[in-house]
């Protein structure tokens, strides 16, 4: 079994590791959605990775009309529903093979901090969490990574204890401000050298 006090590693490193296009597609995920360095999104695969494995075997089994394969596919896809991994409805086990990191990235805790406008930048919202000043279901949560359930989501705010609940803190008024500002067109390439 081992000693308890030396943890295993709860992701898997790629085979390779110098290949260009994989670094270069991890580097875009990576400053995207604001990780911290690759060891995350490893781990995102990992977990992705596990469902994948469970699911493809899963199928296996339920093609021998396995009565157990049948009550372990509905728990997986429920889990996977409550996530909000999967749509709600009927999703299948080809539904669960078909999942992508960037949709599990985009179920943490510090994306979804983002995208509800509650910080300006990933990377911010990173710290925002880390430092305490975000609550989900009125309890503080501290970890970036935190896959938020698709119940949850709706009680996302800021924690009742942080400065960051007056309106008039400064972050919140730079929010408020470029969220009145409309995106400016990209500008277009200047032609001629005179």
């Amino acid at each position: 079994m081992g000693d308890p006090k030396f943890l295993r590693r709860t992701y898997d490193t790629p085979k390779h590791p110098w290949e260009g296009p994989r670094m270069e597609e991890e580097r875009r995920i990576i400053q995207k959605y604001g990780l911290k360095n690759k060891r995350e999104f490893w781990k995102a695969q990992s977990v992705l990775r596990n469902f994948r494995r469970q699911a493809r075997e899963l199928q296996a089994r339920l093609r021998a009309q396995q009565p157990q394969a049948i009550r372990e596919t509905k728990w997986l896809i429920d889990r996977l529903t409550r996530l909000g991994l999967l749509a709600p409805g009927s999703p299948t086990v080809d539904d669960v093979l078909a999942l992508s990191v960037e949709g599990l990235l985009e179920r943490r805790l510090d994306w979804l901090v983002f995208q509800r406008g509650l910080a300006p930048t990933a990377k911010s919202a990173r710290k925002l969490i880390v430092h305490g000043h975000i609550s989900l279901v009125e309890h503080r949560i501290t970890r970036p990574g935190y896959l938020v359930r698709r119940d949850e989501e709706a009680s996302l705010s800021y924690s009742p204890t942080s400065p960051l609940t007056n309106d008039e803190h400064p972050l919140r008024v730079a929010l408020r401000e470029k969220a009145a500002t409309p995106a400016a067109p990209p500008s277009e390439p200047v032609e001629g050298g005179t």
